[in-house]
């Protein structure tokens, strides 16, 4: 059996349990729209939640990224994790005792306001696009390669699969499909890595293989590592970063951009309890663990064996020959995503750090001549990493076809939150909210619906059509929701204090500062028509990168809400004791949901 029938398989019968799952599972009633009906076992809500959680983003990109930038690029890991850790111990369940299930609607009975709440709608679903973005993307990538289509045709049959069960389904549809989403990606995920990480050190837990003995040179698989990339004029793959102010500010944006996204929010409503939502973000830290321990060993070890594959005798030796390059390279050099340019036209595939703004690089470029070098002349997209890993390493084909599974039921497991959240937001904030106040119930959910599918639709055309700033996507999505729905929710569970005037001014002061500096100096970050980033830190207000800057326009929106908030009046003394009862209930009983 071929490949490309064996990938079919997989992704087939992954689709049709999906499909399947939404039908069983179709939400009759805005409640099973929203929130499932309120009903969903803890443990299954955690492996929901995960699901929701561990987007394209983790599954694809995460592993790529660390891959590329070794322990510089760790703070992705970091982040996400933190962020979680945020959600579940400051916001959740602060936010399922308050009752109310979006954030928007949180914030406008909050902060008493319906200015507060129109607001809050605009970031939202201003973050949660430009995020999904990523998702519909993530899944072209993975179409492009398994399915043999062009990019553009995986976006479309994924978005066609998404509307099919999350339109119908609803939250209800989502809830059920992510738990077999979780299984069915994490089985991919850690299968390859389990095998790679036996080739390489001879044990099989990767977490302990990256830190175990490099089978075939004996040396600690870091160590190998560091040697092969310094060895080409890359920085090693475990050194410090110079800039720490950027990776903690880069973190923390992360963090706290990842606590504010309301597609996981939403997920704590699901349960029938208060302790049963502090029982699913405990289920879900289990089940993201489970990835996120996997996630660096399958880096450094996809960059080892990507390295080893083009100098198979060593850096300091003759690369591979063009002609002899492995069928896996083949493969993925259709889908567009590995590109080979002979630059000295010596037929062999030199893979070496020439870019001269970097120190190293300038370091290594006498070598490179030396050796008759032109350039670095492949080009490997990073998010091809995890998706190719299986090949490289040669494993079966139905290893091949788990991991395809894998990869798009990541991206469209985190699309599906995201748009549910966008069609509440909607449906829910704004028509019943502000516009129509007595819509009817069977009007509202028909209204969820649609703007889910129109949401699908604009999230598609996004994917196929990126704007110019889409490379750095994840830039705007998080610093938005780090800047401007973050440090509302903390200051309306934490603080009496803060009134609706501070509130919104706090809003609007982080969200436009974030975007007008994402937008200001994202121009000299990206380098038009490539794939790359400039080194343009001389150019960055004291250093921060705009991909850090969510977590100063944080430190903005919360310095703006304090200040105006204690210029003018108190909040109401009801809203007061609103968030008193909420951080301390009264009656123990009701506190632990029983």
């Amino acid at each position: 059996m071929s490949q490309f029938a064996i990938n079919l398989i997989f992704v087939g019968a992954s689709f049709a349990l999906y499909i399947g799952i939404a039908i069983w599972a179709r939400a009759g009633s805005t409640k099973e729209f929203y929130v499932a009906g309120g009903g969903v076992n803890p443990v299954m809500n955690g492996m929901a939640t995960a699901a929701d959680w561990m987007s394209a983003a983790s599954f694809i990109s995460m592993a790529g990224l660390i891959a590329a930038g070794g322990y510089a690029n760790s703070s992705f890991l970091m982040g996400w994790t933190g962020g979680y850790v945020l959600l579940a111990m400051l916001l959740a369940p602060y936010l399922r005792k308050f009752g109310k299930f979006t954030v928007p609607d949180f914030i406008g009975d909050r902060f008493y306001s319906t200015g507060a709440r129109l607001v809050a709608v605009a970031c939202l679903i201003i973050a949660s696009v430009t995020y999904v973005i990523g998702q519909m993307t993530g899944a072209g990538v993975a179409f492009s390669r398994f399915l043999e289509v062009e990019n553009d045709t995986g976006l479309m049959i994924a978005a066609v699969v998404v509307f099919m069960y999350a339109v119908m389904g609803g939250m209800k549809g989502i809830t059920y499909t992510q738990v077999a989403q979780y299984v069915v990606l994490i089985i991919a995920y850690t299968i390859p890595a389990v095998f790679i990480s036996m080739q390489l050190t001879g044990n099989p837990i990767p977490p302990l293989g990256l830190f175990s003995t490099h089978t075939e040179s004996g040396m600690p698989l870091l160590q190998k590592l560091d040697e092969v990339v310094r060895d080409l004029g890359f920085q090693d793959y475990t050194a410090d970063v110079d800039n720490k102010l950027n990776m903690v500010l880069f973190t923390l944006s992360l963090m706290i951009g990842t606590a504010g996204l309301p597609h996981v929010i939403i997920r704590f409503f699901t349960v029938p309890k208060v302790a049963d939502a502090r029982w699913s973000a405990g289920w879900a830290l289990v089940f993201i663990a489970l990835l996120y321990l996997t996630a660096p060993a399958v880096a450094s070890m996809a960059r080892l064996n990507l390295m080893t594959t083009i100098y198979p005798d060593g850096p300091t030796a003759e690369a591979l020959h063009y002609a002899e390059r492995p069928d896996w390279m083949r493969t993925w050099e259709n889908t567009g995503l590995i590109r080979f340019n002979d630059k000295n036209a010596d037929g062999r595939i030199q893979m070496y750090n020439d870019n001269l703004s970097d120190p190293k690089g300038q370091e290594f470029a006498a070598t490179a001549a030396e050796r008759g070098w032109a350039g670095s002349e492949l080009e490997v997209n990073n998010d091809i990493l995890v998706l190719a890993n299986p090949e490289i390493a040669n494993l079966p084909g139905w290893v091949i076809g788990l991991i395809a599974a894998g990869g798009l039921a990541a991206a469209l497991s985190t699309a599906a939150g995201l748009l549910l959240a966008i069609s509440s937001a909607i449906s829910h904030d704004l028509i019943k909210g502000s516009i129509n106040p007595n819509i009817s119930d069977k009007g509202e959910l028909m209204a969820a619906r649609i703007s889910m599918g129109v949401a699908i639709v604009v999230a598609t055309w996004l994917g196929l059509n990126p704007p110019g700033f889409a490379a750095q996507t994840v830039a705007l999505a998080f610093g938005i929701a780090a800047a401007s729905i973050f440090p509302a929710l903390m200051m309306g569970i934490f603080s009496k204090r803060i009134n609706s005037k501070g509130a919104i001014a706090g809003m609007l002061a982080g969200l436009i500062s974030t975007v007008v500096y994402i937008f200001l100096y994202l121009g000299w970050l990206f380098i038009p028509g490539t794939n790359t980033f400039a080194n343009v830190e001389a150019n960055w207000l004291f250093g921060i990168s705009p991909l850090s800057f969510g977590a100063v326009g944080a430190m903005i929106n919360f310095a703006v809400a304090f200040t105006v908030s204690s210029l003018t009046e108190e909040p109401p003394q009801e809203i007061q004791d609103l968030v008193e009862s909420v951080r301390f209930p009264r009656g123990a009983g009701e506190a632990t949901g029983h």
